[in-house]
């Protein structure tokens, strides 16, 4: 999960910040989250539990128990899930030793705890610390120590140190976010980390490795224009042949970005559909990540992709909440066995949606995704979308109301006149017990 200013993670949703076991039936693993990562909150007790570990509460926590709930849903070992198959296929481009030979046998892991240290979601990736994307606006802060991964970048020098040097990362990430079709606290990724030696690459590039000389567009102070020019070729050619094999032979483009983990940096765009679709972020990562994983002496690169957000093209799934969904007609729809090409959504059902407005004033720092989190922690994924419809400034206080305007929708029933507007004082109530005073 890529921006051009500096951001958190691979993808296309934090463009925005700047603003295991396996089942059979979908049924079954929808409901049970898995019995490796389970996720709690004790409020007595004053503890947060995340795959068996406990953590104490303090003023950063502010992980809900709705989100809570999310963890060990294990949506990418879901058999005949969109989410599993996507995954499935890019890691079997990877994994197939006679493409990349003996010198990189990737490995892939996929069941990594979310519960991660603070230096391990920020840090270790380079992101500055006071960068608005550490902020509990954007982050399910465990407690000042700990937080629920934002992205799997999160385990890559942990898997470096260990001495992996090419490697598949793929796991739930959680950011707090907007509510609509589109958006989701709890979404997916995918990346990749390929590591090469002093000497594969002597020998590759008929030259020296590493170099004493200011940053330029094309290669960092440390490496010299022969190794960065080496590392980013090999990277485009080995993502070209990823696309190619998920999506056909597609015209492809490169844009020029920026990471603070990766330099240089790229978007790989593609044309699908009769629009550009950006597909994913990736570059030559930073030496500093390397040396702090000692492993100063390797050179490598690392991409990184959203899974819903490709799966939501591929599958023309039109509603992100539908990979959450119990209901069996979703699932039934897709078939690991298949082309992905030949499997498309069909809406099995069309309910219609109930509007409902609320006004408050808003207090000093307010931010909109507070007013997501209470829509969330009462109606869950009943509410489609939350949108901002009038915004008042009093001309002689000064003071800010807002009126949202809340889209319920059920995707599988039909939601009565008496269940939303239960869930709608449900909502006043939680607005003003915050202390932010209803109009």
């Amino acid at each position: 999960v890529f921006i051009h200013e500096m951001m958190l993670g691979w993808g296309t949703p934090l463009r925005r910040t700047l603003s295991a076991a396996r089942c059979s039936g979908w049924g079954q693993c929808a409901r049970t989250a898995s019995s490796t990562h389970r996720a709690s909150i004790d409020t007595g007790a004053g503890v947060v539990r995340v795959s068996g570990t406990e953590f104490k509460v303090d003023q950063m926590t502010n992980v809900t128990p709705t989100i809570l709930s999310k963890v060990g849903k294990d949506l990418l070992h879901v058999e005949n899930h969109p989410l599993h198959i996507l995954k499935q296929r890019i890691a079997a481009y990877f994994l197939n030793t006679e493409r990349f030979g003996e010198s990189a046998e990737f490995q892939l892991f996929d069941n990594n705890s979310p519960a991660v240290t603070v230096d391990a979601n920020f840090d270790s990736v380079l992101v500055p610390e006071d960068h608005v994307s550490r902020s509990q606006n954007d982050n399910y802060y465990i407690n000042q120590e700990m937080v629920l991964r934002a992205h799997t970048s999160a385990h890559q020098v942990e898997f470096i140190k260990q001495g992996h040097t090419a490697f598949l990362l793929a796991g739930d990430v959680y950011r707090r976010d907007e509510i609509d079709r589109s958006h989701y606290p709890v979404f997916h990724q995918m990346e990749g980390v390929r590591l090469f030696t002093i000497p594969e690459v002597n020998n590759l590039t008929k030259s020296t490795v590493f170099a004493s000389h200011d940053r330029t567009e094309t290669a960092q102070e440390l490496h010299t224009e022969e190794t960065a020019a080496f590392l980013a070729a090999d990277l485009k050619a080995t993502l070209t042949g990823l696309v190619v094999e998920i999506f056909g032979d597609v015209e492809c483009r490169w844009v020029d970005c920026y990471f603070p983990f990766t330099h240089p940096s790229y978007e790989l765009e593609i044309f699908f559909n009769g629009e550009w679709l950006e597909v994913l972020g990736c570059g030559v990562m930073e030496q500093q990540i390397l040396e702090n994983s000692d492993e100063d002496c390797m050179v490598g690169w690392a991409f990184g992709l959203g899974l819903e957000r490709l799966a939501m093209v591929m599958f023309d799934i039109p509603d992100i909440r539908l990979f959450w969904s119990e209901d069996p007609r979703f699932l039934r729809q897709f078939d690991a066995t298949k082309s992905i090409a030949d499997q498309q959504f069909t809406p099995y059902s069309k309910f219609p949606a109930c509007p409902k407005d609320i006004t408050f004033w808003v207090p000093p720092g307010f931010s909109a995704n507070s007013f997501a989190e209470v829509v969330r922690g009462v109606a869950g994924d009943l509410v489609e979308a939350v949108n901002e419809v009038d915004v008042f400034t009093h001309p002689k206080s000064g003071r800010e109301s807002r009126c949202y305007r809340l889209m319920y929708r059920a995707m599988d029933r039909n939601l009565t006149n008496e269940e939303v507007n239960e869930l709608q004082d449900q909502i006043r109530d939680e607005v003003a017990a915050l202390g932010w005073e209803l109009r």
